[in-house]
């Protein structure tokens, strides 16, 4: 019998909102259309019969929430749907009226768009009319047979959707934060929350609130709108400037029926409006609701920190294997990275004596000893602004003025090895007593990328060549130069060594040594 009496229920409520409460809504929604359209672009002298279809309007609404809280005590009652249907029809001969005088007054003035509007007014409310005795007389509702099939199968729907069990829903209860300065408001909130397994936190003004929130960890927040001193709104509004606190859900409850009021809250960032007295079916569905919310942005957050972290890995790893510059380019979808640069200088430094010491020390001091090195001369190679190209084996290659050109190259490459000079003398990073040679040379060069596993940025030329064979022939603990560089280089070096010697597959050249 209760399953029956629900099940008619929805079907006159389903009835009602199909025939009467969506025509009437409509009719108010394009009217608060019209007006404010009339209101910017005129004519002026239409707001007055425009108004008019706005208070029939209203007037309209009301009656369908009132028909809808008393349509079983109507249901037999056949004077009573008589007087209803009387009733009805003087909102929307109103409306009808109203609207017709505008389009044959106005016409000729109002915007396309408000013509529409008006026109779109006419429908509904004579779609309205036509459906008040569809639905306030019982016996029209059973001659109908259509319409009747129709609300049933909806109604019978929704009951199919409020009583289907929620399989495998996990039950999320928070720690809650509710603010009202009435007494007795707070307590029925608490009580509430409570028995739902919520821990609570209730305070009465906006000054124990933020001492709250500085102390405490809320997962929702339940604000009331209207306080004394600070208003809920400026609470909401301080919430959300502050990093801390922004992303607390908040859910506004009040009992100011205020459009105005509620469409400024939510536009402040609150989560959802919780109209009073409270229903603690609603109360509960909204605050599971935002838990959910809240739980999955948390989730969200942690995702793309996760992404970020591991970008951020992956970047750095880029960015030790190939240059910014580079890098840029390739995300900005560039594929063929190849440039020809006239001037640049390429710096070879070589341990001297290495393959003896590979086999007398041991594999862990080896390795050690040379990513001591290496790791070194790159800290030395992001001082001076030098590009570390490669190492082979026990040989540091770098290139001075690419991938972005600089004029003073040459300068920098033999400001950079006489660092790495420096650096064999210390002893705590080589603690092996090696020794390095160096040759530099200055020329044009090709530069690009190659490869698509373990890409490498790489250079070529007869500037990579004739440095190569500098570094070969050069002595320990001396950097080995060319005469391109050293012009480059200008009254640099005063006291450079010049020798005269034959290089294969260049021939004789001159060449100078520096300390």
């Amino acid at each position: 019998m209760v399953a029956k009496n629900r099940k008619d229920k929805l079907a006159l409520a389903t009835s009602i909102s199909q025939n009467l409460k969506g025509p009437s809504e409509a009719i108010v929604g394009f009217h608060n259309l019209l007006i404010e359209e009339v209101r910017r672009t005129g004519p002026e002298a239409a707001l007055e019969d425009l108004q008019k279809i706005g208070i029939a309007a209203s007037n309209l609404v009301q009656m369908v929430e009132v028909l809808g809280k008393g349509m079983h005590q109507i249901s037999a009652d056949k004077d009573a749907q008589a007087k209803l249907r009387h009733d009805f029809r003087s909102p929307i001969n109103a409306i009808i009226g109203y609207s017709e005088m505008v389009l044959d007054d106005f016409e000729v003035d109002l915007e396309p768009s408000a013509c529409r509007d008006i026109n779109a007014i006419l429908n509904e409310a004579r779609r309205l009319a036509l459906q008040i005795d569809v639905t306030i007389n019982g016996s029209d509702i059973q001659n109908n047979a259509e319409g009747s099939n129709k609300d049933e199968e909806i109604a019978a729907s929704l009951e199919r959707s409020l009583t289907a069990p929620e399989v495998g829903r996990e039950i999320l209860t928070g720690h809650i934060l509710v603010i009202d300065d009435e007494a007795a408001n707070r307590e029925i909130l608490t009580r509430l929350l409570e028995r739902r397994g919520h821990s609570v936190r209730s305070v009465g003004s906006a000054r124990e609130t933020y001492k709250s929130l500085k102390r405490e960890g809320f997962d929702l927040v339940l604000l009331d709108i209207l306080m004394p001193e600070v208003n809920g709104i400026d609470v909401l509004e301080r919430m959300k400037e502050d990093p801390s606190w922004r992303e607390i859900p908040v859910v506004m409850v009040s009992g100011l029926n205020e459009t105005d009021a509620i469409a400024k809250c939510i536009s402040v960032g609150a989560e959802d409006y919780l109209p009073k007295p409270i229903d603690p079916v609603l109360l509960h569905a909204r605050v599971d609701a935002c838990l959910e919310r809240s739980r999955w942005r948390a989730k969200e957050l942690a995702f793309t920190n996760e992404i970020k972290y591991e970008r951020d890995r992956a970047d750095k790893l880029l960015h030790s294997m190939l240059p910014a510059p580079v890098i840029k380019r390739l995300n900005d979808g560039e594929t063929n990275i190849a440039d020809r640069f006239v001037g640049a200088t390429i710096i070879f430094a070589d341990i001297v004596e290495f393959t003896p010491l590979v086999a007398r020390m041991d594999a862990g001091d080896l390795i050690l000893e040379l990513s001591r090195l290496f790791t070194a001369f790159d800290d030395l190679a992001t001082m001076h602004g030098i590009e570390k190209i490669k190492t082979i084996g026990d040989a540091y290659m770098a290139a001075s003025g690419i991938p972005l050109h600089r004029k003073d190259h040459a300068h920098a490459a033999i400001s950079f090895a006489r660092d790495i000079l420096r650096t064999m003398s210390d002893s705590t990073i080589s603690s092996a007593g090696l020794q390095i040679r160096i040759g530099v040379h200055s020329g044009p060069v090709i530069a690009g990328l190659i490869g698509r596993k373990r890409s490498i940025y790489d250079v070529w030329g007869e500037t990579v060549n004739l440095a190569s064979r500098l570094e070969a022939t050069g002595r320990s603990g001396h950097i080995h130069i060319s005469a391109q560089t050293k012009d480059a280089l200008g009254d640099h070096l005063p006291n450079a060594e010049a020798q005269t010697h034959f290089v294969k597959g260049v021939g004789e050249i001159t060449s100078y040594f520096v300390a």
